[in-house]
């Protein structure tokens, strides 16, 4: 439904390059051109502008780039609503998911969301909670699912299911065999932690607070950028890593990591949806009714 010319030039705002934007859309670079200088034609403004090699958008090009978001927001509005009249969803939902859900939450329900609507695609994208946040504040996913809640007023969060945070370490560590540490012996070991901006270890700060014990009085061996590298290098490493039970299926069964208890210390904390503040749209609405079908919630 929408002009044509508004899908390039949103694609090549958000790429910043007329070559990516080209070989995503499926056409020629100086077709890509064409369009953008019948849009500068049109409005009497240009676009985009060249710093060096690269490109950036002008203000007049903010203002094209704000308007055009909200534009397509409003056409997947209609499609859904008009499709609805006929019992028919279908569309294109960007989704975003942080590490943890996106590694050990989200596949069970794709698969069912896509085998109950398939005429409704899903684009996925994975990153940390403030990275998937920066998305949807961007408009780039129209629905999240992460590990924390901020304070971002634009943001809208629902909860989804609860987790837990759990003390882990490799099979050959020293404290494999204990079953419960106090707090304080937390301060005698090594930890290898998640990257800053990970609502993980948001979470983890919070919760070692209530104990008397700051992030910065551990010592920390190593930050790593995902679970998948934590769980690797506990295996080979004496360290010990706070880390969500939904990761640890496999490796608790298969006896390579072993949860040890600490006294007090109970981390717990809910996933999330996040929306832009306002109204919710239909796809979203839609995916998130399944999602709370599929895990049995109200």
């Amino acid at each position: 439904m929408s002009d044509f010319r508004l899908e390039v030039f949103y694609t090549v705002a958000r790429r910043l390059s007329f070559t990516k934007a080209a070989s995503a859309l499926f056409i020629t670079q100086p077709a890509v051109t064409k369009h953008i200088y019948e849009l500068e034609q049109q409005y009497n403004n240009k676009l985009f502008e060249r710093k060096g090699n690269k490109i950036q958008l002008t203000r007049a090009g903010e203002l094209l780039l704000s308007h055009t978001e909200s534009l397509f927001a409003v056409y997947r509005n209609i499609d859904f609503d008009m499709n609805a009249l006929v019992h028919k969803e279908e569309g294109l939902l960007h989704l975003g998911a942080s590490s943890t859900i996106s590694n050990y939450v989200i596949a069970p329900l794709l698969a069912g969301f896509r085998q109950k609507f398939p005429a409704i695609r899903l684009n996925l994208i994975n990153g940390n909670t403030e990275q998937i946040e920066k998305s949807l504040l961007e408009k780039e996913i129209e629905l999240g699912i992460v590990e924390g809640k901020s304070k971002n007023q634009e943001i809208s969060y629902t909860e989804f299911i609860r987790d837990e945070l759990v003390l882990v370490c490799g099979k050959n560590h020293p404290l494999a065999g204990k079953n419960e540490l106090l707090p304080g012996a937390l301060l005698e070991n090594s930890f290898v932690i998640r990257e800053q901006g990970s609502g993980t270890l948001e979470v983890i700060e919070h919760a070692l607070k209530n104990t008397g014990i700051k992030m910065s009085d551990l010592k920390i061996e190593l930050q790593l950028g995902s679970t998948e590298s934590i769980k690797s290098y506990l295996m080979y490493a004496d360290c010990l890593a706070f880390i969500s039970i939904h990761a640890l299926h496999k490796e608790l069964q298969s006896g390579s990591l072993r949860i040890i208890d600490v006294t007090g210390l109970n981390i717990e904390r809910s996933f999330y949806f996040i929306h832009l503040q306002g109204k919710l749209d239909g796809l979203s609405e839609i995916f998130m009714r399944q999602a709370s079908l599929l895990y049995n919630l109200k």
